[in-house]
């Protein structure tokens, strides 16, 4: 099989992670089936035959059983790229072994002709040593090519039915749509995804300012959340990299694990609108409202400082790392900066969603609510 060489430009890296969530809020808000809507899609087909094609997954959402005559000819890709690297790792075993004998032939036979009569012996051994080395390097050559060659005509073989699949693929799902009952239409649910709006159990109170943090935080929260599917792309690619092509990546495992820590940085202030940080509630679910309410609102004295530390320490790290054009110490040497001003913005969703639950509680104090 071919190795992949392609890196991950970083600018591909942060637009995507802008562009993706937007493209996936829209088709999200917009997922309402119109009645009679077809149970398979020619999107959806070709989007299955392009990312998992070479395990049939096309053909089984069509409910194809020719699935199957996939499935064993890339697990034979699998079995032939494990034994390529084992032969890949003995024929670079056998050239070191030659390169030493060589060496060590040379060097002998030199103190031979001097009159070194042990040296004598010592070249025949290493002479001996580099024809068995030369031996193993042209057995390992040859279990190397077997292999790949085998892994190769699966690939050829995968290849050719993707392409006879993805000229078929349209009369496929056409005939597949008209034997399965049109589904019916499940009705909008878009309401559930009205976001921002208030989810504090028993708090009826009208803030705009309150409101208007809700719905931000919602929409942040949404938008961060749909990173997750980035990563299911991306570890996708690096398993069919370094298994299939013997080819792992240099940057799958670092824009992901960067990313997550974004998202956990961006979506404490969701968190924290749904009452989903970790607290110690052995008391606090007992009260009553208004005095928790009261606990909240005394409490929050010490979440305003937390929040104002990270805040001003969030933004000294952004400060210095973008001061120093700070990249990571990889291969892939991806901006930090962007990275760290996750801090600063996080930490500002969180004072602002504080700030809305403060406002919230005062008001169910002043009135009396409770």
């Amino acid at each position: 099989m071919p190795n992949l060489t392609f890196e991950l430009p970083h600018w591909i890296y942060w637009v995507g992670l802008i562009v993706f969530p937007l493209i996936a809020l829209y088709l999200v808000h917009r997922r309402a089936r119109p009645e009679n809507a077809p149970s398979v899609t020619k999107g959806v087909a070709y989007l299955l035959l392009v990312t998992g094609g070479f395990v049939g997954l096309h053909r089984f959402y069509l409910r194809s059983a020719l699935g199957v005559v996939f499935i064993p000819l890339f697990l034979v890709i699998l079995l032939a790229n494990a034994q390529d690297r084992e032969a890949r790792i003995d024929v670079s075993a056998a050239r070191n072994q030659i390169d030493i004998a060589e060496f060590m032939v040379e060097r002998y036979e030199a103190s031979a002709a001097t009159g070194d009569e042990a040296a004598v012996q010592l070249a025949e051994q290493a002479r001996s040593e580099l024809a068995s080395a030369q031996s193993t390097l042209e057995r390992s050559t040859t279990e190397y090519r077997r292999w790949h060659w085998i892994a190769s005509v699966c690939a050829v073989i995968i290849l050719l039915l993707l392409l006879v699949d993805a000229v078929r693929l349209p009369g496929m799902v056409r005939r597949r749509a008209a034997r399965e009952q049109p589904l019916q239409d499940p009705g909008s649910d878009r309401e559930s995804y009205a976001a921002g709006e208030p989810r504090i159990p028993g708090v009826n109170t009208v803030s705009p300012f309150a409101d208007r943090i809700d719905r931000m935080n919602s929409v942040v929260g949404e938008f961060v959340a749909l990173w997750s599917v980035i990563a299911v792309f991306a570890y996708y690619y690096e398993v069919i990299a370094r298994y299939v092509f013997n080819s792992p990546t240099n940057w799958v495992h670092e824009s992901m694990f960067l990313m997550f820590g974004m998202q956990y940085l961006l979506s404490g202030a969701y968190a924290l609108r749904e009452g989903s940080h970790v607290r110690v509630d052995v008391l606090y679910n007992y009260l009553s409202l208004r005095a928790r309410a009261v606990m909240d609102v005394v409490t929050s004295v010490f979440f305003f400082i937390f929040v104002g530390t990270l805040l001003w320490t969030g933004w000294t790290f952004f400060h210095d790392s973008f001061g120093a054009s700070e990249v990571s110490f990889t291969e892939w040497g991806i901006q930090y900066w962007p990275v760290k001003l996750a801090i600063p913005i996080g930490a500002a969703l969180i004072l602002l969603q504080g700030l809305a639950d403060l406002v919230r509680n005062v008001l169910m104090l002043k009135r009396g609510e409770g």
